[in-house]
């Protein structure tokens, strides 16, 4: 089945997530200590394979319906924005056949579940280089973008041939064009100038950034974005996280003190604590 061009009116009420199979309820958390941006490193899925004796790609197969679930648990706490680590640029060096199971599981959950997310209110966006996914692959993310524009519920980065480093480069190149035509005085930049040419400059930066796996690294993601984010790093492996796991990283979120360089606690958003 392949993905509407066109955005598709959604109802003016969206569709609520699905409970999760335990009938676990997302813990209340004041608007006020929420994240507004959470961003994943989803690690593991290879090391679940090999623990059960299967091959690499039922790893990612598990994972794939880690962020399903993940999404959903996402939307039902209310979470604004959700980043997500599913290829970096060095993916590509792995084996050609596990690279391309990667792909098609991205194409299946694209094709399973774009229709609900729309009708939930979700946004999917895109963050990555583009020349290298398959002509099929793009036009299905890019149709994904399309179709959900408009949506505001939750926004989905999702993190494909993505590298912060190329991220950097690419943000600096464009800039260096804009100076180089006389748009842009290099004498008069700041931080947020820079910011502006990041592949989604529109989005906050990262809250609180949780790395599954057990592994304790930030990997090439997000460098700039994640500058004052709250690490958490979840011994759980991708196929075995699910909201649970998320909601409970929001809350250790909660309790942490995040004064940015300052002596004062800072609320996401960057206002003090009062």
């Amino acid at each position: 089945m392949s993905l509407p061009v066109e955005p598709m009116p959604r109802p003016r009420r969206p569709l609520p997530p699905p409970a999760h199979p335990s009938g676990a309820r997302a813990p209340r958390i004041p608007e006020r200590r929420l994240p507004r941006h959470v961003a994943i490193i989803m690690d593991g899925n290879g090391r679940w394979a090999a623990s059960h004796g299967a091959a690499r790609t039922r790893g990612h197969r598990g994972g794939s319906r880690a962020t399903v679930d993940v999404v959903d648990g996402a939307v039902e706490i209310g979470l604004a924005q959700l980043s997500l680590y599913a290829f970096s640029t060095e993916n590509w060096a792995r084996p050609a056949a596990e690279v391309d199971g990667i792909m098609l599981l991205l194409h299946e959950v694209l094709r399973d579940n774009i229709e609900r997310w729309h009708e939930q209110g979700i946004r999917v966006r895109w963050s990555g280089r583009r020349t290298r996914a398959a002509p099929a692959l793009r036009a299905e993310l890019e149709a994904a973008e399309d179709l959900t524009r408009h949506n505001d519920v939750l926004t989905v980065a999702v993190c494909f041939d993505y590298g912060s480093r190329t991220e950097l480069l690419d943000a600096v190149r464009r800039m260096a064009v804009d100076v180089a035509t006389g748009r842009v005085d290099p004498a008069a930049l700041v931080e947020q100038d820079l910011a502006g040419y990041l592949y989604q400059p529109d989005m906050a930066e990262i809250d609180l950034l949780v790395r599954t796996g057990g592994e304790q690294r930030i990997s090439n993601f997000q460098l700039w974005q994640a500058a004052y984010a709250e690490l958490v790093f979840e011994d759980t492996l991708w196929p075995e996280f699910d909201r649970r796991h998320l909601w409970r990283a929001m809350q250790t979120y909660t309790v942490r003190q995040r004064r940015f360089g300052g002596t004062a606690e800072v609320m996401p958003g960057g206002t003090a604590a009062s």
